[in-house]
């Protein structure tokens, strides 16, 4: 396997060139990622009766290099290959290799009984990450007859019926968007791959249908991606760093966020936000919102400073003070007044996190918000948008979550969180990255306004929007992830914030 960091992400079309030009003969380049399958099967399995299903292209190659390899080491193998005509290339050298006379017997080959109830593992290697198609007829039937007996999955490179660049599955022509018995896709146990990921591993609903995922070392090297210049990442720890406390750091130097506050009965999400931003790291956080909101806010809070404001001029000036960032939204209500202030951040705070209410104050003419982001020098502004947000903003995009995401943030000039069990970060200049340690307990009211608060947090503590985004989504993600026990509400992420922060810097 793979060793140090490994998070680019390459679309099918990308592995493709790494594979060209690895220096190494394609022919090896199958044998070695075979062995890899094989290796892993070894590992997991004993020794058990096993169908392989190969396609006709090189996935199919890899399935006839897995079978010879189980065979040899003393496996019962079958292998159906149910397709009119012969592969080509390497895969044709490694079905002969396989069985020399199997041009001969092709066509009982075809006609062979699948006998699935004969079988105590699949190997999937029908098409792997190229496939941009739905899988036939023929291939989905066999697909939802593995899942209906239980059978274990091994795929190799991606579940077949998955999208290598978008994790998209198909029916009909149709999106699928929740894995299930009948979606025309194989649903793997383990998914070995080879070099780098695929955002099909990442994205949903393809992270659902691929099981544990292995990246295998099939002798590609690194110095490729030089070239490739892949632009989506996996989030993780190795793209960004965070803040270092020097020595005689006091709580301005640590970074000062301001929140804006919702009204007297919405004050709740602020107050997250606020807590949040304080345990992730800020020297100083303050509340700032109405004499009535502030009343309520002082019987919860004690470390969080509070700030009344009565006047737009009071407002403008405690933006542009001694604050670092500012996040607005979150229960700031959907009005004139948030518009208004909305676009006070932008123009006088150092660094700004729009969240909520921020962001769809400007449904109606978003061009004004974006123009008021692009007007910044730095363009230090994060939006964090779940679906419903960001179609309210951006309208109906094209696309992957990935695609929607890069061309919102190269629209708008913000970095772009688009929410969800599979976060995408992406920023201006095309870079993103897919997030992928979010557990289903994060679907909880409130948790959006911790993260909002975590990214204000990062962005008060001078990380670049990118870095600040990245990182906010990971920790918050983290944070779900070691709690660990049912019961998840958002009042318990802030508290175990200061843990992740603490595993981040014993691992750096």
């Amino acid at each position: 396997m793979l060793k140090g960091p490994m998070h680019e992400l390459l679309t099918p079309a990308e592995m493709y060139r790494a594979d060209r030009m690895a220096g190494v003969p394609s022919l090896t380049l199958m044998e070695t990622a075979g062995r890899a399958v094989t290796d892993e099967i070894l590992r997991r399995f004993g020794k058990r009766p096993v169908l392989v299903l190969c396609g006709p292209g090189n996935n199919g190659g890899d399935g006839f290099v897995v079978a010879r390899q189980l065979r040899d080491a003393g496996w019962p193998v079958r292998v159906h290959y149910a397709y009119m005509r012969n592969p080509t290339g390497d895969a044709l050298t490694n079905m002969v290799r396989w069985d020399p006379y199997i041009l001969v017997k092709r066509d009982q080959l075809i006609d062979e009984s699948l006998d699935l109830e004969q079988c105590d593992l699949v190997v999937d290697a029908l098409y792997g990450a190229g496939l941009d198609r739905p899988l036939d007829s023929y291939a989905a039937k066999v697909a939802y007859e593995v899942k209906r007996l239980g059978i274990p999955v091994v795929s190799i490179d991606l579940p077949s019926g998955v999208y290598g660049g978008t994790g998209e599955v198909r029916d009909f022509g149709r999106p699928v968007y929740r894995a299930s018995e009948f979606a025309p896709a194989f649903r793997a146990n383990l998914t070995v791959t080879f070099f780098r990921k695929k955002p099909g591993h990442l994205l949903l609903p393809g992270r659902e249908y691929c099981g544990e995922v292995v990246v295998a070392d099939i002798g590609i090297p690194n110095g490729v991606l030089d070239e490739i210049k892949p632009h989506a990442t996996e989030n993780t720890p190795a793209l960004w760093s965070l803040p270092h406390l020097a020595l005689d750091a006091h709580k301005y130097s640590r970074g000062h966020c301001l929140v804006v506050s919702g009204g007297p009965l919405q004050t709740g999400a602020a107050r997250l936000t606020a807590t949040a931003a304080l345990r992730a790291g800020a020297g100083a956080v303050t509340l700032a919102g109405s004499e009535d909101a502030l009343r309520v806010h002082a019987a919860h809070v004690t470390a969080v400073m509070l700030k009344a404001f009565a006047t737009d001029d009071a407002f403008r000036d405690l933006v542009a003070g001694k604050v670092d960032s500012v996040v607005i939204g979150p229960a700031a209500g959907v009005n004139d007044a948030t518009r208004w202030r909305a676009l006070a951040v932008l123009a006088h705070a150092p660094a700004a996190v729009l969240d909520a209410d921020a962001m769809t104050v400007f449904k109606d003419d978003p061009d004004a918000l974006f123009a008021a982001i692009k007007s910044r020098p730095d363009r230090s502004v994060i939006l964090t948008p779940h679906e419903g947000e960001f179609e309210r903003l951006f309208g109906k995009l094209d696309g992957s979550k990935l695609d929607r995401a890069r061309a919102a943030a190269d629209r708008s000039g913000a970095t772009v969180i688009l929410k969800g069990a599979d976060t995408v970060i992406a920023a201006p200049s095309g870079r993103a990255a897919i997030n992928s340690n979010a557990p289903p307990s994060l679907g909880t009211a409130g948790s959006g306004d911790v993260l909002a608060g975590i990214a204000g947090s990062f962005l008060a503590q001078k990380m670049a929007g990118f870095d600040a985004a990245g990182a906010a989504v990971w920790v918050h993600a983290e944070a779900a992830q070691l709690f660990g026990k049912p019961g998840l509400i958002s009042e318990d992420l802030p508290d175990v914030i200061p843990d992740v922060l603490q595993s981040l810097a014993k691992t750096a």
